[in-house]
This record gives C-alpha cells, structure tokens and sequence, in this order.
C-alpha cells in the first residue's frame, strides 16, 4: 500500500495499516460515496474504509482523533436527508460487509443481526420461520438495518405496526470514546434504568457506531386484502383517510398518490391505477381471515360516503402484489420526470391531513413550482416531491422558498419535519423551528456528552 500515489499526507498511517483490499482511496473509487439519494449534496471522503473488525474501528478512531478528522458510518447510502454524505476531513466507515444472520430464535421471536444486513434479507429470514418483520421502507432490497435504526425507519405499514423503534431490542455499539457497550435485552418488559438503545435509534450515526442489532419479530399474518380506491379530488381522498382512523379501523396500510404520481408509475410499470382519477387510496388489511373480511367490509362502508369513483378489491395475491409493487416505485417513476427530483417528508396529525394536502396545492401554484403528493396517509406521513432542475438557479430558489414554507405549515399544525427520512444536512436549518431553545439545546447536549470532539458525522442534525 505504501506505493501507492497518496493524496494526503494524513492518509499514510492509515494506508500502511490496513490492506489493500479494505481501503478505497483513488478519485473514481471516491465518487460513488461523495453523495446519498438526497439531490444537491456533493462531498467526496478522504477515503473509505471497510472494517473487518471492532478492532479496525477502536484504531481508526484513534487514528481520526489524532488527525483531526472524522467518521462516517455508513450503510448503502440510501438516504433521503444528506445523512450518509460526507463533510470535510471524513473517512467513511462503510459497515456493507458486515452483513451477516448471527442468531435467529424462534422461541424469543428475535434476529440477532449485523448492521451491513439488508431489510429484505430479514423480512426473507422471518419468513422461513412464519415469522414477521414490519418495517418497510422504500429502499427496503438495499437499504441495511444499520442505517434504518441510523434513520428509525418506517414504510408502508406504520399505521398498524410502526416504525423500526418498535422493533430493536438491543444493540452493540462502539462509542466515540473507544468503549465498546450492549444496550438492551431479548426481554419483553425492561424498565431497568434509562432505555439507552433509544438514544441511537434516528441519531444518524452522530452518536455511535452500531454494530449488532437484536430485532422483535412476530408471527405472520394469516392473511390480506387490499382495496384500491379512487376519488375525483385530494380533498375527498383525504376526507375518507380522516374517516377510517375516525372509525376506529387500522389498516396494515393506508398508502395515498394523486394524479402526477399515478400518471408516472402507470408510465413507468403498469399497475392499472385510474389515471383520470385525481388521486387513490390503496389500503391493506391483515390478521385473522374473518377479521379481515370484516375490516374490509366497513372500509368499503366509510369509502363509499366520500364520492368515490371506483373501489376494487384485489383478485388474489399476485394482484396485490402488483399493486404494491408500482406504489414502492412512485419515486423512481417520478424521477424521470424532472432533472432534479426532491423527495421529502413531513407528517401531521391525521386530523390535519386535509388542510395540509390544500396548503401543499397552494404552496405549487404560489411558486409556480410542481410538486407531486404521495402518502403513508395511515399515519399522516405525507411525501411531497418537488420537480426541480439544478441548472436552472431561479427554479431552484422557488422549490426551495416553497420546501420551507410547506416545513413551518406543518409544525404548525402540530406535525413534524420528518417522519421518517431523518434530518440530516438537508433538514437541519429547520430543526430548531420545531423545538423550543432549551429542547433544543438538551438535543445538543446529548451529542456533546456522547462525542464531545464531533468525531462521528459532524454537520448532521446540527451544526
């Protein structure tokens, strides 16, 4: 290694202490991690290095303290907030190869797991057990376990099952000051102390470098159905969301698209989405087969108050899956549309969902600017994706004025700046509008007692 053309002087003990094989240092091999799949952040790393070890992280702690710089753990950088892209003086700690199933228990209803793992591998691993992992997120074939606690994940099926919170029990992680600790247990009930695992879980890997995971599985449901649902306006799709939930029905599912989201998947992978609707609501219900034949059938009853101008319920599985299937590919279709596409995230109580789909409308015509809606609308998590181009600097300063205005409607109504895609760089400027200054400040005491020197992923969350 040491003959090779080093482009920091820093980097040297660092390229004389680890392989060939476990380094990443050239320009081209830099490229693919200077960004996530956030549009408009750029910043190559130092370099990238893929631990084999807890001992190759403990050194190259070490090694970042001593030389001023800084560690980015990082999973498959699927991260929609700038999360995953590095800042000045970063070494990315790529966490991929640590991919491995340590311990699968039945009797527990528990996956011990590395955090290089993919989502879909586990949901795969609980299924040959009629087991059940929930969390569900867009990335789900790619993203890891890692980055979806660095993220508290979610998905499709929160409003029924919640997010990837509900489902760690424990976790390894080495801490920025070299101690390596376990934090939870495969107990059901723990009220021992602080629960200290929570801390971690939508820390966006400033506090800590996770290197276990023990998950909660459940059993399989039984069975599913889903109804595919259109409306003649937003505000009638909305309507019937807030009706649902009114009713005391919870849905495994409650998924919302309007028309320019339709129009693209139907473009993009047919799925049979009514394109002159204005927008759809695709709902899954699951559990106990007569359970669900019952929850689909007073679903339909609260659909049917809202002028609806088409219910269908699904045929069979492969036609459920179809649908499914174009709903995870909204964004992808929606990319092709535009030269720069954002995708972001905002929830509100679900009582607001109304008022907070007609602020968005108003916001794209006030701007001038498009944006496409869609919706975990279960659980008032909404998606606005703005059409943009990066080239065209005045187009961009109206996406971005109208991004703002639709964050500060959303805490208005009591809502968050995001639900599940995290703060990251792309978000932080916001953060503080949702807290008062001593909350605030209790979030950057944290960090600062954790990681006093701001060696892992400085610039995430806040400055």
């Amino acid at each position: 290694m040491t003959s090779l053309n080093v482009p920091n002087e820093v980097l040297r003990s660092l390229i004389d202490h680890f392989p060939e094989s476990s380094l990443l240092i050239s320009k081209e091999d830099l490229i693919p991690y200077s960004f996530d799949a956030t549009a408009t952040f750029y910043h190559a790393p130092l370099a990238v290095l893929f631990p084999s070890s807890i001992e190759d992280i403990l050194w190259v702690l070490k090694w970042a303290k001593s030389n001023h710089a800084c560690i980015l753990p990082r999973g498959s950088g699927t991260s929609l907030s700038g999360a995953a892209v590095p800042q000045k003086n970063s070494i990315v700690l790529s966490m991929t190869k640590w991919n491995k199933i340590l311990e699968t228990d039945p009797d527990n209803l528990t996956l011990l797991v590395e955090p290089g793992i993919t989502t879909q591998v586990v949901q795969e691993e609980a299924a040959k057990y009629s087991l059940f992992y929930p969390p569900d997120p867009g990335s789900y074939k790619i993203s890891t376990i890692g980055g979806n606690v660095g993220h508290n994940s979610g998905g499709i099926r929160g409003l029924k099952y919640g997010v990837t919170r509900n489902y760690v029990l424990g976790m390894e992680v080495v801490l920025p000051n070299g101690q390596v600790v376990w934090l939870g247990n495969k107990c059901v009930k723990d009220s021992a102390g602080y629960s200290l695992k929570d801390l971690f879980i939508g820390s966006e890997g400033t506090l800590g470098i996770v290197t276990k995971v023990l998950l909660r599985l459940i059993p399989k449901p039984q069975e599913r159905q889903v109804i595919l649902a259109s409306f003649p306006t937003l505000e009638a799709a909305s309507e019937a969301t807030s009706a649902i939930i009114k009713a005391a029905l919870i849905p495994s599912a409650l998924e919302f698209l309007d028309q320019k989201t339709i129009e693209c998947i139907e473009a993009y992978s047919p799925a049979g989405f009514p394109k002159e609707s204005q927008a759809v609501l695709l709902i899954e219900s699951d559990g106990h087969p007569q359970a669900v034949r019952d929850e689909i059938t007073r679903i339909n009853q609260v659909l049917k108050q809202y002028g609806p101008l088409e219910i269908k319920i699904a045929e069979d599985p492969k036609q459920q899956e179809q649908l499914w299937s174009a709903r995870k590919v909204a964004f992808s279709a929606l990319a092709r549309k535009a030269p720069t596409v954002l995708l972001e995230d905002v929830t509100v109580p679900r009582s607001s969902l109304v008022q907070m789909i007609r602020k968005i409308q108003q916001i794209s015509k006030t701007y001038a600017v498009e944006i496409a809606v869609y919706a975990h609308m279960g659980d008032g998590n909404l998606h606005p994706v703005f059409l943009g181009d990066e080239s065209n600097k005045d187009l961009m300063e109206k996406v971005f004025r109208a991004m703002k205005e639709i964050f500060l409607y959303a805490i208005k109504l009591g809502g968050t700046i995001t639900g599940e895609h995290g703060v990251g760089l792309a978000k932080k400027e916001f953060l503080a509008y949702q807290y008062k200054s001593e909350e605030f400040q209790l979030l950057k005491s944290i960090k600062k007692i954790l990681d006093p020197e701001n060696l892992l992923n400085p610039g995430k969350i806040f400055d």
